[in-house]
């Protein structure tokens, strides 16, 4: 296995330090499979090693990760770790790599939006809303094991309490996270690993919650609810591999 405390040869060397996303990252992790650093089915450090290699979050480094397992390079095996794909062929996939917000990066922002957005709905919501609400949850809680179905349910929720401001530009904010994030092939991916009927249940758990706050008016339990949801969300999805 390569020695990550010193710096990398080959093209890795000509990265761009200054790029700390989690797309740069990716090309600095391909440019050592590619040069060779670590040969077809060999195992990848853990995200841990590999964050402070590159001096960055490991949430960057799940992201890049998760990019070059949609790539084909790497493969993920969950409670195993990170391995190189097999032979690779001399490529750049810089091309091919998404550009904008990460997944993880998007439920993080979500964390700090919406749960502002839900403290407001608890001091601005109608009776309507409220109608709405229940509508979400009881679709959620009816499509428990459907999980197409529970997830526009899940969607419609979130998007209702956004609606419950009455702020339009709150709702085209929700609205823009939450498909941004469904249409990136990286949030499909996680999802394979991490999103199981038992993160749905759970999730029913905190709707539950966040609604009966919004209910109550309850403004800041309805904050403390919406963040802990997501909270526990980001931790499911940055669980270790191994």
């Amino acid at each position: 296995m390569a020695d990550l405390s010193h710096t990398p040869t080959g093209r890795a060397a000509d990265a761009d330090p200054a790029d700390r996303s989690y797309v740069g990252l990716a090309k600095q992790i391909y440019d050592l499979i590619a040069a060779g650093d670590f040969g077809p089915r060999a195992r990848l450090p853990s995200e841990r090693t590999l964050a402070d290699r590159f001096g960055v979050s490991r949430t960057q480094v799940r992201e890049a990760i998760i990019a070059l397992e949609v790539q084909g390079v790497v493969e993920v095996r969950v409670g195993s770790g990170i391995y190189v794909a097999g032979a690779q062929e001399a490529r750049s996939i810089a091309f091919e790599l998404p550009r904008g917000p990460g997944p993880i990066e998007t439920l993080r922002a979500r964390e700090v939006i919406e749960s502002g957005i839900a403290a407001l709905a608890a001091t601005e919501r109608k009776d309507s809303d409220l109608d709405r609400l229940f509508a979400a949850l009881r679709a959620m809680r009816e499509n428990m094991d459907d999980k197409a179905a529970n997830e526009a349910a899940d969607r419609e929720f979130h998007l209702a309490i956004a609606g419950a401001t009455g702020n339009e530009m709150l709702l085209h904010v929700v609205s823009a996270m939450w498909d941004s994030s469904r249409a990136d092939p990286l949030w499909k991916k996680i999802e394979e690993h991490f999103h199981t009927p038992a993160l749905r249940a759970a999730s029913q758990e905190d709707h539950q919650r966040i609604f009966s706050a919004i209910m109550a008016r309850d403004a800041a339990a309805a904050r403390a609810a919406m963040q802990a949801h997501l909270a526990r969300v980001i931790g499911e999805f940055t669980q270790a591999w191994r």
